[in-house]
């Protein structure tokens, strides 16, 4: 039989069935692929809540194991063994104090049952159980009803507990009162170097007449009421502090024999200041030391402040006679100590001066009396913390929100002073708070009311305080004021005085004075 030729044979069908057999094969991939995707979704949807399920006690186990939350909730043993106790507590007092020592013996001893429960709870970190809390609520409980029984009420209790409040308040009352006598004593304590020196300068005072009518000659020199002159003014029985002062203002001077102090203590340091300032070179300027003694006009009849007591059963505060004294309120009389000066510079003696004053006496006041610098950056330095405002004659004239400020360098305008009559308005003050109850204490809440709209804010640069109490003070703001304050009970003249700002003092003291190197070495 003759073959066909190539063109007309049948096409071969092999092929076909190739093709269809890798279709059937790649379906039966993606199939499996799908089952196994689909497989691992739903163990991964099956394992959460397993999972979940496995962490929630954990999650509960840590909220168990804070102890704080299982004594404050409302629904545990553990905060009802808490007040249970704290309320056995109260009765063990009361017990003791009506002599039932057995009672207090049987709840005491219940405490320390509680108090161990607890503990062991706290550490175990697992909220107690009814059968561990039972057995000692129960017996608590049944003491508690029994010192009820024995008439120890709830009104037996508060009373108790609140005499017990005023007594701790009392005593610690006292220990702050005894905490500020023993501070001040350390203040006030003259240092036997400063003692000597004294005594020294004292005794040769006494033995040189020729020193004495040379100093009497002083007091007529037409410099002291010369307006044309810078004049300061110093109050104190402190030598040595104030030294540093005029030392320290003339040191600083430009032209020193322009100054004029004016310096008024106490008998008892009259001739060792008159002595000191005689001894040493004060660079032209002029001194002026008068005895507050020889003021016969300020007397009761016209001071106020002489009237105050001071006796042993004022207040422990009103032992410290920097709050009494006489020489501290005479800055509220310089108009009358000097009558034709027109502005003067007020200087505590506890103060060192590091740049030049006399520009303070050309600025403008603006009809004020006081220049001061201004203490409110804090908060807690407005009246309010100064003065009374329950009382209806503090709350009804002076804003709460004003202001304060400081005095240790003042600029007072004696002009304007007498035109407003300040001196009156001070003594007004001091009837109105002659049962302490305005104020305690103190030169400044008298003279906050007395400069009431009346002061002329500075420059803080003009006066940095502080020294005396905070050790933290910037360096560059002490380097920038003119006048830096060791106000506090930290004088740099004893040993309870900052290290850090001794030496700021101390460059101001004339050690070479034959006295003092022999007080020291002594």
């Amino acid at each position: 039989m003759r073959r066909r030729a190539a063109d007309y044979r049948r096409p071969v069908r092999r092929k076909y069935w190739c093709w269809i057999w890798a279709l059937l094969g790649l379906f039966l991939v993606a199939g499996l692929l799908l089952f196994v995707v689909q497989h691992n979704q739903n163990e991964d949807r099956d394992g959460k809540p397993v999972q979940e399920m496995r962490e929630s006690p954990q999650r509960e186990a840590h909220r168990v194991l804070n102890f704080t939350e299982e004594l404050v909730s409302t629904t545990s043993l553990s905060r009802q063994l808490a007040e249970q106790m704290t309320l056995a507590k109260a009765y063990v007092v009361i017990a003791k104090e009506h002599n039932n020592l057995h009672l207090a013996w049987e709840l005491s001893s219940r405490i320390r049952s509680c108090q161990l429960l607890l503990s062991k709870a706290a550490k175990r970190g697992e909220p107690l159980t009814l059968d561990e809390a039972e057995p000692i609520i129960k017996s608590l409980s049944s003491l508690i009803f029994k010192a009820q029984d024995a008439h120890y009420d709830i009104a037996t209790t508060i009373t108790t507990m609140k005499s017990h409040t005023q007594a701790l308040e009392e005593r610690a009352n006292a220990a702050i009162v005894q905490s500020t006598v023993f501070g001040q004593l350390a203040a006030e304590a003259l240092p036997k170097s400063l003692h000597c020196l004294n005594v020294k300068l004292t005794v040769d005072w006494i033995k040189n007449p020729s020193l004495q009518q040379l100093m009497e000659e002083t007091r007529y020199s037409p410099r002291l009421v010369d307006n044309n002159l810078y004049h300061f003014c110093i109050f104190s029985d402190s030598l040595l502090a104030t030294s540093v002062v005029v030392n320290s203002t003339v040191s600083n001077a430009d032209h020193p024999q322009q100054l004029v102090f004016h310096v008024v203590t106490n008998g008892i340091s009259y001739g060792a200041m008159q002595a000191w300032f005689h001894h040493n070179d004060l660079k032209g300027a002029t001194i002026e030391v008068q005895n507050i003694e020889e003021f016969t006009w300020l007397n009761a009849s016209f001071a106020p402040i002489m009237k105050q007591p001071s006796d042993a059963d004022a207040e422990p505060k009103t032992w410290n006679q920097k709050y009494l004294s006489l020489l501290d309120h005479l800055r509220f009389y310089i108009p009358d100590i000097y009558p034709q000066l027109e502005k003067v510079v007020f200087l505590e003696d506890d103060i060192v001066v590091q740049k030049e004053l006399t520009p303070l006496f050309s600025l403008e006041m603006h009809g004020n009396v006081n220049g001061a610098v201004e203490t409110c950056l804090e908060a807690f330095h407005r009246y309010y913390r100064y003065l009374n405002f329950s009382s209806p004659l503090i709350s009804s004239k002076f804003d709460p929100q004003a202001c304060g400020w400081a005095f240790g360098m003042n600029v007072f305008d004696l002009i304007a002073w007498r035109k407003a009559n300040v001196t009156s308005r001070y003594h007004y003050w001091q009837q109105q708070n002659t049962d302490g109850t305005l104020w305690k204490l103190g030169t400044l809440p008298p003279g906050l009311l007395a400069f009431y709209g009346l002061t002329e804010p500075l420059d803080r640069r003009w006066h940095v305080l502080g020294l005396g109490y905070d050790m933290n003070i910037d360096s560059r703001l002490i380097e920038s004021a003119a006048v830096i304050h060791f106000n506090g009970h930290m004088k740099p003249w004893l040993k309870l005085g900052i290290g850090r700002y001794k030496p700021l003092w101390e460059r101001y003291v004339n050690t070479s004075h034959p006295y003092l190197q022999d007080c020291v070495a002594a």
